[in-house]
């Protein structure tokens, strides 16, 4: 039980905890769009034929990719809280 409340201690201070994937392509979508998202974090999925399905299925499969997009989410919601003033 000890180590549950360690856990979940842990995941406080963690920004990706309890966002899915699909959450985090979405809002970076709606924030820069295909083209510059591509252009941030050059993958195929971004580039041609994009779509949330495709990329998500990459993602997944692809753990560099996947932790580049995550690292770009973060920055975003850092550079966000900043201009609220957090």
């Amino acid at each position: 039980m000890n180590d549950k409340n360690n856990d979940s201690n842990k995941q406080v201070n963690n920004p990706l905890h309890g966002v899915r994937l699909v959450d985090i392509l979405e809002k970076l979508v709606d924030e820069y769009g295909w083209e510059r998202l591509g252009m941030k974090i050059n993958i195929r999925c971004f580039n041609y034929d994009p779509s949330i399905k495709s990329s998500l299925k990459f993602l997944r499969k692809t753990p560099w990719a996947r932790d580049k997009v995550e690292e770009l989410y973060i920055e975003l919601i850092k550079y966000t809280n900043k201009a609220k003033g957090l």
